[in-house]
């Protein structure tokens, strides 16, 4: 039986980053050509515990729902993204577009991700935080 971790578990690629596959079914997609081209998404989900993220389009799956009239559901054959390794995807160096890995660095005081190139990786605002306001520190020192 797999032992699940406790505590904060922490993972480099965070929601909203752009991915490449580097193994798995999605790293042997083909094109038009029949050259392979493995998948490019941008990452949906976490989940840092068990260390698997979900790629916009990526892994679609079938899943048959019956329908619940009381919740106005409908029934049906529904695709949906599932869970993959985040071992099998890469981030995309902002740089040179080519999969990279990642480290923390403070640069002026702050904690960033920089990828091997030397940029900044930029954590994308998924969630819609916004920055503390200034005014009201402001009115406070006056």
């Amino acid at each position: 039986m797999k032992t699940v971790k406790k505590g904060t578990v922490k993972s480099k690629i965070k929601r909203g980053d752009q991915v490449v596959f580097i193994a798995g079914k999605e790293y042997a997609r083909y094109d038009s050509a029949g050259k392979r081209q493995p998948y490019r998404g941008k990452v949906i989900e976490v989940d840092a515990r068990l260390g698997k993220v979900k790629v916009e389009g990526a892994m679609i799956v079938k899943k048959h729902r019956k329908p619940v009239p009381q919740m106005n559901q409908e029934g049906g054959i529904k695709e949906q993204e599932s869970w993959v390794s985040a071992s099998n995807v890469a981030l995309i160096d902002p740089d040179t577009g080519k999969p990279t890995r990642v480290k923390y660095e403070t640069r002026d005081g702050k904690k960033v991700r920089v990828a091997k190139s030397g940029k900044i990786v930029p954590i994308i605002n998924v969630f819609g935080k916004k920055e503390p306001k200034k005014d009201s520190e402001e009115k406070t020192e006056e």
